[in-house]
């Protein structure tokens, strides 16, 4: 296993992540158990959770197998733990957002179904926008309900947000802060009155980045480099479409492909390149962002142990430049703003 450090803190984690969203919800409580003890047999000592995940959501399913597994593995000293806060856990109205009051709740919440008196990584779920623009309704779904009525609010305050993380550090409930599906100036605005207070800020950043989408190389990954953020990619197989979408449709393992004339000839070349090399399209998907300077880590989301070991196996390809230039042919992608829309 590759050990790289996380941002420009000195925690050193592995090059890949252990996601464990598929836990308790596509996951038996026995196969996780056994994914987490491979995963780190196999050297991962990075284990990333959330207090949403799991069915039913809201309730913390997700982070009490894990904890569960903490306990009778014996390794919670041997692994960084992350896990995330922001959403609702609750009918109350201060049952999520980025309020110190929430915060200081929802890190209790967490250090009891994660059964330990720490958490390595704390990571905002997301920015809290407060009120809510129309067209954030279809992304943030039920959350809405919170942002709406005549208790709309502007969002927390950095200075709140900080403040209540800090009594955190202080307390020793956690040790680094994060953020996930931040944008670029949210990142700048996090980490600069961070500063102000004399903290370290945001050492991580969870974002959606993959061959298939690459709009985080307009502004957001050039802000992590800026201010020492590591980059951590969830969704690194686009949700399957990097994984062999097209052989798996050509076999009945899989629905025909709802996708557009361009996508279909785009995973077409990119498979095709794929079995060139002599790769699986999955580990290629994978070993592309391991090439890529400013990720620390993808997220790898295991349903299955076959799919783990699939995954560990990407660390060992070597990524020619001449693939690495093809593979921006099929899949282009773009140039830190301004220089990509200005002259």
């Amino acid at each position: 296993m590759q050990y790289t450090e996380l941002g420009r803190s000195g925690l050193r984690v592995s090059r890949l992540c252990l996601g464990t969203m598929n836990f308790g919800v596509r996951t038996s409580e026995e196969e996780s158990q056994a994914i987490m003890d491979r995963a780190f047999e196999l050297g991962l000592n990075f284990y990333d959770t959330a207090d949403r995940y799991g069915t039913p959501m809201g309730q913390g399913v997700t982070e009490q197998i894990v904890g569960r597994w903490l306990q009778a593995s014996g390794k919670r000293d041997e692994i960084v733990l992350a896990t995330k806060v922001f959403g609702p856990m609750g009918a109350g109205a201060n049952n999520r957002g980025l309020s110190a009051y929430h915060l200081r709740r929802g890190c209790n919440a967490s250090l009891e179904r994660l059964q330990t008196d720490h958490i390595d990584l704390y990571q905002m779920h997301h920015i809290d926008l407060g009120t809510v623009a129309p067209h954030h309704k279809e992304i943030l779904g039920e959350q809405v309900d919170f942002y709406d009525g005549p208790c709309a609010r502007p969002g927390t305050p950095w200075a709140e947000v900080w403040q209540g993380f800090g009594q955190l550090i202080n307390e020793g409930k956690i040790t680094y802060v994060g953020s996930s599906n931040f944008a670029a100036w949210n990142i700048a605005q996090a980490n600069e009155t961070a500063a102000a207070r004399q903290m370290l800020g945001l050492v991580s950043e969870q974002s959606k980045y993959n061959l298939s989408m690459r709009l985080l190389e307009l502004e957001v990954i050039p802000a992590c480099k800026a201010y020492g953020v590591g980059l951590m990619c969830y969704s690194p197989l686009g949700g399957g479409y990097l994984a062999g979408a097209l052989q798996s449709e050509k076999e009945g393992r899989r629905a025909t492909l709802n996708v557009s004339p361009q996508q279909r000839k785009q995973l077409e070349d990119y498979e095709g390149l794929c079995a060139d090399i002599g790769e699986k399209p999955a580990q290629v998907a994978l070993a592309w962002l391991l090439h890529q300077p400013v990720v620390t880590c993808p997220i790898i989301g295991p349903r299955t142990m076959e799919q783990l070991e699939s995954a560990v196996a990407a660390m060992e390809i070597k990524l020619s430049a001449s693939t690495l230039a093809r593979l921006d042919e099929i899949f282009p992608g773009y140039k830190q703003a301004p220089m990509e829309y200005a002259w």
